[in-house]
């Protein structure tokens, strides 16, 4: 039996159109399906920080993430199993992604201690002690009720010393077996229907061993899609893109690449350039509570004094509720006072930034016309034009 079960990857992702490497199509879910290229926002712990359910759904979101890690912690299994999943709990009815918590293993390094059975770690929030093992992270996906799940693995810095890097590939390799063959006793058991596993291709900033993790990780299974990790983990820039053009070749057309922990403009836009098609980050809605707004011109410090008589919208170019609805003199006033509404309506309007602008991209991937398209978009947000001038 296939990773991908009962629903085979030709069901579940249909590629309608390329353009160079950068593609379009749609990933069918369970629970609805998800245009691709698609920016997912993030609600590590059930919610997107400032944002309700309706407003996601008013900003075009298809899709959000949850993470493994913290939604064992909080509220735990036996809540989310009794709530019917993480959907019904928090008022989400369409479709999830979860991480399966590796990458917060990496992050909280001074509390966990990984080891061949799994990832031992104190919680951060009362010290207890817990193991993760990949057998563990799978039964949780599952309680959550995860469209698409993630392989446990190991995420090592993004210039990570070689040996460091190669440990971290092969032991997130022998984890990934552990985790198919976890999924496949789920459907054996007769449990309700496990989301899609993807394996999460490793290799840190090395171009022979991310082709080598890619090979054996597609040797492994007929995955319904792949995950890229290890990557803008404090590596530059130009190598998140290189190790992107080193995987482009070799990673199957005919399913949905995510790229991991990507979520700013210009990254989008390199990052569908090379291939990938599903991303999240945080930094839409920290960059919201810090009072700096993603535009068409460049990111904007909304705090600026210049905006106090400022009568226009933020970014004269979107249609989120808060350019529609609210002047840069108002939100800047909001912020000066400390007022959350102003945190509040920029984090709706960076993540509705984000969702528009994988769509601008879809669009221009159907029309065969990506790389024109993201050549004119690019330059003028490098520009940095923030004043927005007329």
């Amino acid at each position: 039996m296939s990773a991908a079960a009962e629903q085979t990857p030709e069901d579940t992702f249909e590629l309608e159109g390329t353009s160079g490497s950068a593609r379009a199509g749609t990933l069918r879910l369970r629970n609805g399906n998800v245009p691709t290229p698609c920016f997912m926002p993030v609600g590590t712990v059930g919610t997107v920080k400032f944002l309700t359910p309706e407003d996601l759904s008013g900003a075009g979101a298809s899709i959000i993430l949850g993470n493994t890690y913290h939604l064992y912690l909080r509220p735990g299994t036996e809540v989310l199993a009794a709530a019917g999943g993480l959907g019904p709990f928090m008022h989400w009815d369409r479709p999830i992604l979860t991480d399966s918590g590796g990458f917060q293993v990496f992050s909280l390094s001074e509390l966990n201690e990984i080891e061949e059975e799994g990832a031992h770690f104190r919680s951060h929030i009362d010290g207890s002690r817990h193991l993760l093992t990949p057998e563990k992270a799978v039964d949780i996906q599952v309680v959550i009720g995860s469209d698409v799940m993630m392989a446990l693995d190991v995420c090592p810095p993004g210039e990570a010393d070689r040996e460091t890097a190669r440990n971290a590939l092969d032991r997130t390799l022998r984890w990934l077996e552990r985790c198919r063959d976890r999924r496949r006793e789920h459907l054996e058991e007769g449990n309700s229907k496990p989301g899609l596993l993807f394996p999460i291709v490793q290799g840190a900033s090395y171009d022979d061993l991310r082709l080598e993790s890619a090979e054996r990780t597609l040797a492994l299974d007929d995955w319904p899609g792949v995950a890229i990790g290890g990557l803008s983990v404090g590596e530059p820039r130009h190598v998140t893109y290189a190790m992107l053009e080193t995987l482009d070749p070799v990673l199957p057309r005919d399913r949905p690449r995510y790229l991991m922990g990507v979520g700013y403009p210009e990254d989008l836009v390199e990052a569908i350039r090379r291939g990938a098609d599903l991303f999240d980050c945080v930094a839409p809605t920290r960059n919201g509570r810090n009072g700096t707004a993603f535009t068409s011109y460049g990111q904007v410090n909304a705090r600026r004094a210049s905006f106090a008589k400022d009568f226009r919208s933020l970014d004269p170019e979107c249609g989120c509720e808060c350019c529609r609805n609210y002047t840069r003199g108002y939100l800047r006033h909001l912020l000066a006072c400390g007022e959350l509404l102003g945190q509040r309506l920029l984090s709706l309007h960076n993540v509705a930034f984000l969702i528009d602008l994988a769509g601008q991209a879809r669009a221009a991937v159907v029309a065969d016309e990506f790389e024109a398209w993201a050549a004119r978009w690019l330059e003028r947000y490098r520009a940095g034009a923030v004043t927005l001038k007329d």
